[in-house]
């Protein structure tokens, strides 16, 4: 409301300033034609009544400064007036045809929304013993869907969860990505371990992936004992945070991604009551400063950030220290999950 407001104060002021100028030069040279510039600058923000009121406002001017420019009720001022009359007339057609774009831009905006929400179901902050923050930025300002996706099951194998990135953008990586979560949320259920549990996504996936498309994958189960179980498929390693310290979970040698057969190797860590699990899609390493430096997610800065208590301040301190970096702009959609033991657990052997 404030912005349409300056727009059609800009758009009164312009037209006023023209008639001003008109009148500077009476005996030299007639500006009538130049009122149109109001209406027109209304017409590139402003709605068709707002602008038909400065093309009105500015067809009056018209008429009126024929009166010190000699010319009133000539053919040459009745032209004049039609001219800006018949522009301010185009230019609220224009600012019409705008308004209807715009307003189906925000009804399709709106559904993708909620297709979002449909496909990144709300993470609960608690998922059995698990305490869970969550975090998603889309790279593009007009867009609020991609190919990163997250969720949680609490199974009566533990707490799983999956952090992914499908190649590509757009609506067919959308479609993908909810394929995937759609499969995780049944076989997360009925699926043994985890290697039998990427088998199945990569099923899922593979029946809809062209030649050259894939989708990586990380696959984490807290067990009731402590012990964390990882599988990643293709995807940036996720981090263990431990006594102020950041050390990334690689395993041995990773596994393709889903849709490419993977074979993926169960990872076993230990926990300790204080550790933290951050898993994240490539947005985060990806975020680039101005010299092209990558943003470096395994270092002590990056360790201290997320150290503080509350997991959603700490996910809040780690998207602000990306943004500063990458100059407030990212290169590709970002999505973060940080799980931490809601209780003491024992150590046990890896």
């Amino acid at each position: 409301m404030k912005t349409d407001t300056r727009s059609l104060l800009v758009a009164l002021l312009v037209t006023t300033l023209v008639a001003i100028l008109d009148l500077w030069t009476v005996g030299s040279a007639v500006l009538l034609g130049f009122l149109i510039a109001g209406p027109l600058l209304a017409a590139a923000s402003l709605d068709a009544r707002r602008t038909a009121a400065v093309a009105v406002y500015a067809t009056v001017l018209a008429v009126l400064l024929g009166i010190p420019d000699g010319i009133f009720g000539s053919v040459d001022h009745v032209i004049r007036c039609l001219v800006v009359a018949t522009g301010g007339v185009f230019c609220t057609f224009i600012a019409e045809r705008r308004s209807q774009r715009e307003r189906a831009l925000l009804r399709i905006t709106r559904v993708a929304e909620v297709a979002q929400r449909a496909i990144l179901r709300p993470v609960p902050s608690r998922a059995g013993r698990v305490t869970l923050a969550v975090r998603y930025l889309s790279a593009a300002e007009d867009s609020v869907v991609g190919g990163d996706f997250y969720d949680v099951a609490v199974t009566p194998y533990g707490v799983r969860l999956v952090v992914g990135d499908v190649k590509g953008k757009g609506l067919e990586a959308v479609q993908l990505a909810a394929l995937v979560l759609g499969s995780f949320r049944q076989a997360a259920f009925t699926q043994k371990d985890l290697p039998s549990l990427a088998a199945e996504l990569d099923r899922s996936a593979s029946r809809q992936l062209g030649d050259e498309d894939f989708v990586t994958a990380v696959l984490a189960e807290f067990g009731p004992r402590g012990e964390l179980k990882l599988v990643n498929c293709g995807h940036p390693p996720p981090l263990l945070l431990r006594g102020g310290a950041a050390r990334p979970l690689a395993g041995g040698t990773p596994a393709t991604p889903l849709g490419l057969d993977p074979h993926p190797a169960v990872e076993r860590v230990a926990l300790a009551p204080a550790d933290r699990l951050l898993l994240y899609t490539d947005g985060l390493v990806e975020a680039r400063d101005g010299h092209g430096r990558p943003f470096e997610v395994d270092d002590r800065a990056a360790a201290e950030l997320l150290a503080t208590p509350s997991l959603d301040q700490a996910l809040d301190r780690l998207v602000a220290s990306v943004l500063r970096h990458a100059g407030g702009h990212l290169d590709d959609d970002l999505a973060l999950v940080l799980a931490q033991p809601r209780r003491p657990v024992l150590r046990r052997a890896a």
